[in-house]
C-alpha cells in the first residue's frame, strides 16, 4: 500500500481525491490538511492545517496537491525537506513559482501537471500531431470553459495546448493571443488564439480548431465530473512513488515518447 497525504481535502478536489483514495486498493489514505482543522475530524481523517506536521507524523510516501500555485509551492519545500514525493494538479503557476517547485524537484520526485485527466493529456499529445500534419495551411485557435469559481485564466490545460502547438508549429510565446477589442487588424498567420468563458458549473471543456481553406477540424475534450482528474493523479501517485528526483509531467506518468 502506497501510504498518501491529500492537501486541501475539504476542496472540490479534494473531496474527490478522498473518496478515491478511499476506493483504492492499493493507495492508502497517511492524512490530510484543511485551513479549519476541525473539518477534518468530521470526515474521519487524521491531520491538521500545517503540511509539514502531517508528513512528520504520517510517514507518507506521496503527497497530492490540488491546492493552488501559491501554496503548491510550499507545499513542494515541505515535501522535499522530508524525501516525501508528490504529484501536483494546482495551476495558474507563473515562471518564478515554476521554477521553485523544479528547485524543490531536484530533491524529490514530482509530477506537475495543468490537467492530470488521462484523456486530456491524449488530446494535447494529438492536438501537437494534428498541428505537424496540418502544416501552415492552417489557423490554429483554442477555447476552454469552466465554472465561475475558477480564479485563474486562461486554465492552465488551454496554456499547455498553445505551447505544444506554438511548439509542433515552430512559434514562440510572442505568438500568442490571449484577447482580441477593436481594431484588430488581419489575423497575422503565425497567431494562436486562446480564448476564455466562464460560467455555471462547467467542469471543463477545452476545444483546438484548425482553421483552413474550406473546412474545419475540431478536436474536444469535455470533462463532465472531477473524477477523471482524480484518477489520473492516483495513476500519476502510482508512477512517482519510488522514481529518482525529477520534475515530470503526465506524458512522462502515460509513458509518451519525447517530441520536442
Amino acid at each position: 500500500m502506497i501510504r498518501t497525504v491529500i492537501t486541501g481535502v475539504t476542496g472540490r478536489m479534494g473531496g474527490t481525491l478522498l473518496r478515491l483514495v478511499r476506493e483504492s486498493k492499493d493507495l492508502e489514505l497517511a492524512g490530510a490538511t484543511a485551513r479549519q482543522a476541525s473539518r477534518l475530524e468530521a470526515l474521519g481523517v487524521s491531520g491538521g492545517e500545517d503540511l509539514g506536521r502531517v508528513l512528520d507524523s504520517a510517514r507518507a510516501q506521496v503527497v497530492i496537491d490540488f491546492t493552488s500555485a501559491e501554496a503548491s509551492v510550499a507545499h513542494a519545500r515541505q515535501c522535499a525537506e522530508r524525501g516525501v514525493a508528490m504529484v501536483i494538479g494546482s495551476t495558474g503557476f507563473t515562471p518564478e513559482s515554476r521554477a521553485e517547485v523544479a528547485a524543490s524537484a531536484k530533491s524529490i520526485p514530482v509530477v506537475l501537471a495543468p490537467n492530470t485527466s488521462v484523456g486530456v493529456n491524449v488530446v494535447i499529445r494529438m492536438a501537437a500531431e494534428l498541428a505537424r500534419v496540418l502544416g501552415e495551411g492552417y489557423d490554429v485557435e483554442v477555447l476552454e470553459a469552466h465554472h465561475r469559481m475558477k480564479k485563474d485564466a486562461p486554465s492552465g490545460t488551454a496554456l499547455k495546448l498553445a505551447e505544444v502547438l506554438a511548439s509542433a508549429l515552430g512559434r514562440g510565446q510572442e505568438d500568442l493571443t490571449f484577447a482580441r477589442h477593436g481594431q484588430m487588424g488581419a489575423r497575422p498567420k503565425q497567431e494562436i488564439g486562446v480564448q476564455t468563458l466562464r460560467g455555471g458549473d462547467v467542469v471543463g471543456e477545452h476545444t483546438v480548431y484548425y482553421f483552413g481553406e474550406g473546412e474545419r477540424i475540431e478536436l474536444t475534450h469535455r470533462a463532465t465530473n472531477r473524477d477523471q482528474f482524480g484518477l489520473g493523479a492516483l495513476r500519476a501517485a502510482r508512477w512517482v512513488t519510488g522514481r529518482t528526483p525529477g520534475l515530470y509531467d503526465m506524458a512522462d506518468v502515460l509513458g509518451f515518447q519525447r517530441t520536442s
